[in-house]
């Protein structure tokens, strides 16, 4: 057997509490394990120090698997009714049998031996208020993200210095098109008819900058975007509408103008809010450069955004008040932390307490490119934006040597990363402000379809950026922030593409099976770039999504009633071909 193949421990995403009384077990092994079977029971079982009597334990096949690059992932569920467990495995390759426990690999014989003190793997007690747990309703939720400078201006008689007007094409960062709090309330019953559930805003809050991730107040909405007053307009009326808002928070760093920093500057060391920052050359601390010089660390080096120190007691009290006061002043439903794996994770810790103390349901998101593990432990975030799914996905459609077979690792890599809690509202996005827009990546209306109705059916919560409805082009930061189309928003061409993106997100929003973490591959199909996944709900109903990534037509097998579809007709899938069907 491969043993440099098999890992176990019992934390994180490899054995964890679902719930109050379900406990998660995951194993890797090679690809030469073929049958796992885990023993397991009370730790008492046997008496509180074990006595002369031997502790066995239940013994259960784990069927459940998902297929790695290198490895295969085995997955069980257990019901403890005591709270506590105590297990190992047994593991079956096609000609050994290997016992696997906390210290290592035993035979059968040494398993057996009489007096042995084997060392068990132990979940000691399922406390309740160790479990992760995070809102129920994100999964139901499709996300439309809003950059609001270039969405929608809605006070265009008032004619403000310096805004440029409102245009189609190309834009940098320094102009400002006027887009508002008024324009994105104006817009409510648009995104409602489309079928969206959430708004996730960038920064609203006051800045020098059109992107505001540079605050200068973070008490203060930008008054290019409008008040408070328009603010909780937003917010109530996008609640009756059935939509939820989640907002952006800059905590990382802050902008040149934010009061603390500017404190610092005039004061130097003798400022209040000297330790708010992280500086190391005082002398220097005025000098216009980028920051590789080291005299205060900055985000990206920039000097005009300074890195807030959020180890200081006074700086986590302060941002723990400024969320309180967004929550209660809006009522807002969510916070996307910027930059959110360089904020310390006692910060984190701290300001999640405070939060679901006043709403437990709030939406708390980090912005976080990799493995976030550390970070989704059920006390600091409850998601992240799943960049590495987005990167996977391109990446399968670029490179036309991967094959189905590597599409299928890549996706059950970005679900085994995790606990099951946190994959149910994983932020599963295809672009965003940060990113070349997803309809620029292969100019190609089929491709950019198929990619979206792979983000309609994997488990998590969707999000689309705006004008993705209607297939927006956009270069890298700052092109991919253009302004909205809305004198072309109904041409012929966009009230069709309209029409797919809708008829996409009332598919994921009507079938439970596209929202369900349940997922499998059957590869039925012999075509090597033929991805096929099916989808589960929980009463064994099936969906069945299909992507022809190949140059050549598919013949499908039998299905049920289409509900989706591009490039398929008579049972043929042709070249960029999807189909979203029912599965008999």
């Amino acid at each position: 057997m491969d043993f440099t193949g098999v890992y176990h421990k019992t934390s994180e995403q490899m054995s964890y509490a679902l719930n109050e009384n379900e406990l998660i077990i995951n194993l890797k092994t090679g690809y030469d394990v073929k049958q796992v079977f885990i023993h397991y029971g009370d730790p008492f079982d046997a008496g509180i120090l074990g006595g002369n009597e031997k502790w066995t334990g239940r013994r259960e096949e784990i069927v459940y698997k998902k297929r790695l690059p290198h490895q295969i992932w085995w997955t069980t569920t257990l019901t403890p009714p005591y709270k506590r467990c105590k297990y190992y495995f047994e593991l079956h390759t096609e000609d050994e049998v290997w016992y696997y426990l906390e210290n290592g690999f035993l035979t059968e014989e040494q398993i057996s031996m009489e007096g042995r003190m084997l060392q068990c793997f132990i979940v000691p007690w399922m406390n309740p208020a160790d479990v992760n747990r995070t809102p129920g309703w994100v999964n139901d939720t499709v996300w439309y993200q809003i950059f609001p400078d270039r969405f929608c201006n809605g006070t265009p008689e008032k004619e403000e210095p310096g805004v440029t007007p409102w245009q189609t094409g190309k834009v940098t960062n320094r102009e400002r098109y006027g887009g508002n709090l008024e324009g994105i309330r104006q817009k409510l019953p648009y995104l409602q008819k489309l079928g969206i559930t959430g708004i996730y805003l960038n920064p609203i809050m006051e800045a020098e900058s059109n992107h505001k991730y540079d605050t200068a107040d973070y008490t203060r909405i930008d008054p290019a975007f409008g008040d408070d007053c328009v603010m909780r307009s937003l917010c109530r009326q996008a609640h009756e509408r059935g939509i939820r808002i989640m907002v952006d928070a800059v905590f990382n760093h802050c902008g040149r103008k934010f009061g603390p920093w500017m404190d610092v500057l005039e004061k130097g060391r003798d400022s209040a809010y000297a330790d708010w920052f992280m500086i190391r050359d005082w002398e220097n601390l005025k000098r216009h450069a980028d920051t590789r010089d080291g005299r205060f660390f900055s985000f990206a080096f920039a000097d005009w955004m300074p890195k807030l120190n959020t180890n200081n007691e006074e700086v986590i009290a302060y941002f723990c008040k400024v969320c309180e006061d967004w929550v209660k002043k809006y009522d807002i439903d969510g916070i996307r932390f910027d930059v959110g794996n360089e904020v310390s994770h006692r910060f984190l810790k701290r300001i999640r307490e405070h939060l679901k103390k006043i709403r437990p349901d709030i939406y708390l998101l980090g912005e976080i490119w990799h493995d976030a593990s550390q970070w989704l432990q059920g006390d600091e975030y409850d998601s992240v934006m799943n960049y590495p799914l987005l990167s996977g996905i391109h990446d399968f459609f670029l490179d036309k040597s991967l094959g189905k077979e590597e599409f299928e690792y890549m996706v059950n890599r970005c679900y085994t990363m995790y606990m099951q809690q946190n994959n149910n509202v994983m932020f599963n996005l295809l672009d965003s402000h940060d990113t070349e827009r997803l309809m620029s990546r292969f100019h190609d209306l089929d491709l950019f379809y198929q990619q979206l109705a792979v983000l309609f059916t994997l488990p998590g919560s969707p999000c689309i950026y705006y004008g993705t409805e209607i297939a927006m082009e956009g270069g890298f930061d700052p092109d991919c922030r253009r302004c909205m189309p809305w004198d072309e928003i109904n041409s012929d061409e966009n009230v069709k593409r309209i029409g797919q993106m809708r008829q996409l997100i009332n598919l994921r929003r009507t079938e439970a099976a596209c929202r369900s973490l349940y997922f499998h591959f059957p590869n039925q199909y012999e075509n090597r770039r033929c991805v096929e996944y099916v989808k589960l709900d929980g009463e064994n109903r099936k969906l069945e999504v299909l992507l022809n990534c190949s140059e050549e037509a598919v013949k499908t097998e039998p299905g049920a009633e289409v509900l989706f579809s591009r490039n398929y007709h008579d049972g043929i899938l042709e070249p960029k071909g999807t189909l979203i069907r029912r599965k008999d």
